[in-house]
């Protein structure tokens, strides 16, 4: 059976060529919940400066189950927990159907075993001739290249730079702004729970209270091993090397060691000799072409920039044939930042498509 979706036709305004995008948002969290608000705030930017006007026609979480309006979600009864507006659909494929979906947002759990049910919901929505826009790190750890290429084949884009560093550009810099140039390796902070805990340690508490302190600031999961033995930065280093330097890692292929083993008082000498214990993930391209990567923590010079990161902010410094060291650091990011992450891979999917 062939499938075709009805698109919103464009109109003009002025001299502005304006669309209507028809968006779907699985994942009404933190991060999902601040993306409605960024869209809101900017919709009048978005139209005026990029021609792109935009209502909600579907949301999806564990919790509400596959919501549809296809007049469009109000923003503000979303944001206050209201969702009358929308009928529960059967499953995922009614779902985007129904919603005439030409964004999908993915901003559910991560599974960093699999990458699903993510990676379904990725692949359903460009089938169906939709943009994919992820913050879920496991369709790029599992599925970048298949997406990617599916993608290409409907002539949709799959974006995934919040899936790194929230907001700042890591993917669309080297995508859009650094044509012919090599990556030779990298080297960063790129989880921020395991440096809110290090500091927390060197202030005097022991591993479990620092533990205690990053979850009772909203850092640190109920269950903080994914960030505590290496997990979620290995994945983010497996994202940046395949993506990036054209590598085809896996989770097993990344050295990992957490901060367990790291002691106070191996942190006290640190601080004593003018240094700082961090996480610090690496990779770089050997001389036979394969990419070394790893993950473990390492007592940094002071004057070092990774040793210089502090609290959740994030920094990642690459090496290229070109630039000998290109770093992008980001400051203290919350939910907002990734949303705009989100945000701006809509905004260039779009205007590139």
């Amino acid at each position: 059976m062939l499938v075709t979706m009805v698109r919103a036709p464009s109109v003009i305004r002025g001299d502005i060529h304006i669309r209507t995008y028809n968006l779907c948002i699985i994942g009404l969290g933190n991060v999902g919940s601040a993306l409605v608000a960024l869209l809101q705030r900017k919709r009048q930017e978005l139209a005026a400066r990029y021609g792109i006007e935009w209502r909600i026609t579907g949301v999806a979480s564990r919790r509400l189950g596959w919501l549809n309006a296809l007049d469009g979600f109000t923003a503000e009864k979303l944001l206050a927990g209201d969702f009358s507006e929308g009928r529960e659909l059967p499953g995922l494929g009614e779902w985007l159907y129904a919603a005439q979906v030409d964004a999908l947002f993915e901003a559910s759990s991560l599974n960093a075993e699999t990458g699903e049910p993510a990676i379904t919901h990725i692949r359903t929505a460009l089938e169906l001739g939709a943009h994919a826009i992820s913050a879920n790190k496991g369709p790029v750890l599992h599925g970048y290249r298949e997406l990617t290429q599916l993608a290409e084949s409907k002539g949709r884009r799959f974006f995934f730079e919040s899936a790194m560093m929230d907001g700042a550009p890591v993917f669309s810099l080297f995508r859009a702004a650094l044509p012919a140039i090599e990556i030779l390796g990298f080297r960063g902070i790129i989880n921020s729970t395991t440096t809110v805990i290090l500091e927390a340690m060197q202030s005097g508490k022991s591993f479990d209270e620092a533990i205690a302190e990053a979850q009772r600031l909203g850092v640190a999961e109920t269950d903080p091993s994914a960030d505590v033995d290496g997990i979620d930065a290995a994945v983010k280093v497996v994202e940046v090397a395949n993506v990036l330097m054209g590598a085809s890692l896996k989770l097993a292929d990344v050295a990992r060691r957490g901060i367990r083993g790291i002691t106070p008082a191996q942190l006290r000498e640190a601080q004593e000799n003018s240094e700082a214990w961090r996480l610090v993930s690496r990779a770089r391209r050997q001389s036979d072409g394969s990419i070394a990567a790893s993950v473990a923590p390492e007592s940094l010079k002071i004057d070092d920039p990774l040793a210089q990161v502090r609290g959740t902010s994030l920094l990642i410094a690459f090496e290229t044939d070109v630039l000998k060291e290109l770093i992008i650091s980001e400051r203290d990011p919350g939910p907002e930042a990734t949303a705009y992450g989100m945000l701006s891979d809509f905004v260039n999917a779009v205007r590139s498509a």
